[in-house]
């Protein structure tokens, strides 16, 4: 069995990683760590913890970075980072953690999502400044940081395979001009229930391609991110990502 610490584990996404552990026979919960204790084994903080776990698997919040990546450093377990919203800064923390542990990080754990990234990768090559590009990403009202970390990814995924050309542009609304070829527009919907969906939009003359993506239920990133945990407790220090796993 492998032993799982799970950092915000009374969050949305906290829980139903919980579920899918205990219907597991792979993995088993040792610990939880959440800003709300809930039951005996669950700390507030990685101060209190005391329980050894083969891997800490997080979808909590940017706060909670240095405290879990200083308790991981010092007691060399690996991780897996699935929290969003971090900073230009803190990716740069995440990225040298690897340095000294098995850090494994992606902003969407889910496998589709990936493949929509392989998708978008071979169209941006084929197509190139031929057609605009705009993103549009939908998530449940719940969801604070806006755009989404998935819709961020794709659109550097995009903007590096076009040396870095394009200017990522958020609302037109001030503008009084036409758009501007240099842009990848990201348009960003709040509402309901909506688990989580990308779809991003080639536009050319006479012509559109739209490659997309939905997420039905969120056990398809709890699923996503305990095949990353079985990835990454077999890898040395290192920084790792989805490529890295789905290579395997």
């Amino acid at each position: 069995m492998i032993k799982v610490t799970l950092n915000g584990s009374n969050g949305k996404m906290g829980r139903v990683l919980s579920k899918v552990i205990h219907e597991s026979n792979e993995f088993e919960l040792v610990t939880g760590i959440s800003r709300s204790i809930s039951s005996l084994n669950t700390y507030s903080s990685f101060d209190e913890l005391s329980e050894a776990s083969d891997v800490i698997i997080d979808f909590s919040h940017p706060t909670q970075l240095l405290p879990m990546l200083n308790y991981c450093k010092k007691h060399h377990v690996p991780v897996v980072i699935a929290t969003t919203g971090y900073s230009d800064e803190e990716l740069r923390i995440i990225h040298e953690a690897g340095a000294y542990i098995p850090v494994f990080y992606s902003p969407n754990m889910s496998l589709g999502v990936n493949l929509l990234l392989e998708l978008v990768s071979k169209a941006t090559v084929v197509l190139e400044d031929q057609f605009d590009i705009e993103i549009i990403e939908r998530h449940h009202n719940k969801k604070i940081d806006a755009p989404s970390g998935t819709a961020l990814l794709i659109a550097n995924t995009i903007n590096r395979l076009l040396e870095n050309q394009k200017s990522l542009v958020y609302s037109r609304q001030d503008k009084k001009v036409a758009r501007d070829p240099s842009e990848i527009g990201i348009m960003c919907l709040r509402g309901g229930t909506i688990v989580g969906e990308h779809e991003v939009v080639y536009i050319g003359n006479d012509e559109i391609i739209e490659i997309k993506h939905t997420a039905l239920s969120k056990e398809i990133f709890a699923y996503g991110a305990l095949r990353a945990a079985k990835f990454i407790i077999k890898q040395n220090p290192g920084y790792y990502g989805m490529k890295d796993m789905l290579k395997e």
